[in-house]
């Protein structure tokens, strides 16, 4: 992005006065597609321009952009690659402000000499532009349809799609979905206009409720979580992200010509801007219903109203598995319910109207329990016999009624039709199964806890970082050598607590060593070349006197045998401490990125590991400590002493900020820190600096 979007530009792009479509119009060419659509759409002001000046249908045709002779706003550009930069040029002497560029070629096949020539010429001539490799733009309120996939119905959905090809699928299966939307942009290349820029429009667009993506990789990572963490301030953000697998990254590379960073990274930042993350277009579909139709969901309690107990029961089991609260009514709201319901009625929550339930059960039942609980499921299984008309009549009036969010689920097939036809009427969307009716309420009221603490503003993680700014570093002071010593000098010049050590270079040093620190103590080896010191046998535990110490320290040089040898390191031993891991790397989206999780010999194993964007306050830090499992060894069990958590967040931030006073830093491995009731300590740490 080489500025900041003007308004105006946006005007050009979803609300133009006119549109040039560049290419042939012949038919199967992409030009002549555009252009239906276009027509399909409803929009009056189109021009076709192409080297014959050849209309189609109703549209006329010019040799350039500037013979049109009236305003035009937007160019879409379908014609060859190689024609792209001379289009360009066309539409800037003709005072076009926004382009689409639907033509392939560039970058996604190697051509990335081809695609920095649009920009410049773009720059040149002010034009801001979506593409290239993109299957167009849609504006459904303005009848704006410049584009190669289905019209979808009108709504107040708006999708972001990084592949033409998802979001004609998503927009193809709108209708039958009961999904209507505001806005399209398939933006391919992002060579211009990318998803933080389309981000930061839609979250102030009047016409749009709720944003969905699909990503592969992003252009600028703390560019995009900022206009992120703006957006779903404002409204939610439902993602799919792809190439969560490592075959699944391996496409997205070949796909988009870019690099994508860590899947793990990309979850973690996604949940600190409040986004929501889902891994299928089900449940993009689900959620994307669920707010552009339903009341916030303000907590977790819910009632389940059923005719059937079976499925009310799977649905309850279902809910509380994803965090809901599926809780007993109070006595006001009992009394309530058994003075209108019969005696054999269920009125514990499910409550089961069972299969005589009827139009008016359900009407005043659902009434009365939106007055205690969040939200509600109305789930109604209709044998062929019964007409599910009443019923949904019923449900709908008590939904209509009510300022809080109801999810629907009439099962199944032909013999609900009448009712879902009837809900369907009235605004209401029926999900295929109660499961993934409240899997939507559920993430319905994270965004409405997200947006209550008030959504990361990622002050720390994206500006630039003010230690950066303030106290510079240009080298690691002191780090004359990345061995151990050497690295736990600097972790103490920098504030972060390691145990009192010393270096002995002889085994006589090394007695001398270990009488002054105390016994027993810990020696590990010390040498640049050796990594992984437990792999070679180059750390020894407990040593209780000095024989056991020259025995030690003989077995280090041992492990040492044909590498340079420093001697070795003395430690206290440490006892009735947990072991836990602060690590930084650096991602090639996000930059650097801090980890903690379970350390020692168990990090690899267990993978138990919370990521965040650096640098993180102490807050942030105590949330990613409680993340993990290693956070119930951490607060005490059984009558164990809690660990000192306090000073685990402040040295989990202040890890992540050395990136930033020290620009060299590619990675940083403290493992493992010892932490317990008296504080934190680093027994291990490993630094690797960035290749210049």
């Amino acid at each position: 992005m080489y500025s900041s979007v003007r308004p105006d530009v946006f005007r050009s792009l979803f609300y133009p006065r006119g549109v040039a479509v560049i290419g042939s119009v012949s038919a199967g060419k992409l030009g002549h597609e555009i252009i239906r659509q276009m027509l399909s759409g409803g929009f009056a002001f189109t021009w076709a321009v192409n080297p014959k000046g050849q209309g189609l249908l109703s549209v006329p045709g010019f040799t350039s952009v500037s013979a049109i002779g009236q305003p035009v706003d937007l160019a879409v550009i379908a014609s060859p690659a190689a024609t792209v930069p001379e289009v360009l040029h066309d539409c800037g002497r003709a005072g076009v402000s926004a382009a689409v560029i639907i033509t392939a070629g560039f970058a996604e096949v190697g051509n990335s000499a081809a695609e920095e020539e649009l920009v410049r010429i773009a720059r040149r001539h002010d034009i801001r532009f979506v593409g290239p490799n993109c299957a167009g733009i849609l504006n459904t309120r303005h009848r704006l349809a410049p584009m190669l996939e289905v019209i979808p119905p009108d709504g107040a959905t708006a999708l972001i799609s990084q592949s033409g090809a998802l979001g004609g699928a998503v927009l193809a299966w709108a209708e039958e979905q009961g999904l209507g939307f505001s806005k399209f942009v398939s933006y391919g290349n992002r060579a211009d206009l990318d998803e933080a820029d389309l981000l930061r429009y839609l979250a102030d667009d009047p016409e749009t409720k709720v944003v969905a993506m699909y990503i592969e990789s992003v252009g600028d990572g703390r560019e995009f979580m900022a206009a992120l963490a703006a957006c779903t301030r404002r409204k939610p953000v439902v993602v799919i992200k792809a190439g969560r697998s490592s075959a699944g990254r391996r496409a997205t590379l070949s796909h988009t010509g870019s690099l994508a960073g860590s899947d793990a990274v990309y979850d973690a930042a996604l949940r600190e801007c409040g986004a929501l993350r889902v891994r299928n277009v089900e449940e993009l579909f689900d959620l994307c219903k669920g707010f552009s139709a339903l009341p916030p969901m303000s907590g977790r309690r819910i009632a389940i109203v059923t005719n059937s107990g079976g499925p009310g029961v799977l649905a309850a089991d279902r809910a509380e598995e994803v965090g809901l609260d599926v809780a007993e009514p109070g006595p006001a709201l009992r009394a309530e319910l058994a003075s209108f319901l019969p005696a054999h009625c269920a009125i514990r929550n499910p409550f089961d109207l069972t299969v005589e339930g009827d139009e008016e059960s359900y009407r005043r039942t659902l009434t009365a329990v939106l007055g205690e609980y969040d939200g509600a499921l109305a789930l109604d299984v209709n044998p062929a016999y019964l007409d599910s008309l009443p019923l949904a009549r019923g449900v709908a009036d008590a939904i209509v009624q009510s300022d809080k969010p109801v999810v629907v689920n009439f099962m199944a097939g032909r013999a609900v039709a009448a009712g879902v036809e009837h809900l369907r009427g009235r605004g209401i969307s029926n999900y295929p199964t109660a499961e993934r009716a409240v899997a939507v309420l559920v993430r319905m009221a994270e965004y409405h806890e997200a947006s209550r603490v008030q959504i990361a503003d990622c002050k720390l993680q994206i500006a630039s970082c003010k230690l950066q700014i303030q106290n510079p570093k240009s080298k690691i002071r002191n780090l004359t050598s990345e061995t151990e010593p050497a690295i736990m000098a600097w972790l103490r010049e920098n504030g972060i607590p390691t145990p009192p050590f010393q270096v002995a270079e002889t085994s006589e040093a090394a007695v001398r060593a270990a009488r002054a620190i105390g016994y027993p103590v810990v020696l590990k080896v010390v040498s640049p070349e050796i990594l992984h010191k437990t792999e070679v046998g180059g750390v020894k535990l407990d040593i209780r006197d000095d024989a056991g110490v020259l025995a030690a320290f003989a077995a280090l040089a041992a492990s040492a045998a044909g590498k340079e040898f420093h001697g070795a390191i003395i430690y206290p031993l440490i006892r009735g401490a947990h072991e836990a891991l602060v690590g930084l790397s650096y991602d090639p989206q996000f930059g650097p990125v801090v980890a903690f999780g379970l350390g020692g010999i168990y990090t690899e194993l267990l993978k138990d590991v919370a990521l965040r964007v650096a640098p993180v306050d102490r807050d942030r830090a105590r949330e990613m400590i409680c993340e993990t499992r290693a956070a119930g060894l951490l607060i005490g069990a059984r009558g164990q002493r809690p660990a000192d958590l306090d000073a685990l967040a402040a040295l989990i931030a202040r890890v992540s900020e050395l990136p930033f006073l020290y620009p060299e830093i590619a990675e940083v491995d403290l493992n493992p820190v010892f932490v317990s009731p008296d504080g934190v300590l680093v027994g291990d740490a490993r630094v690797i600096r960035r290749l210049t």
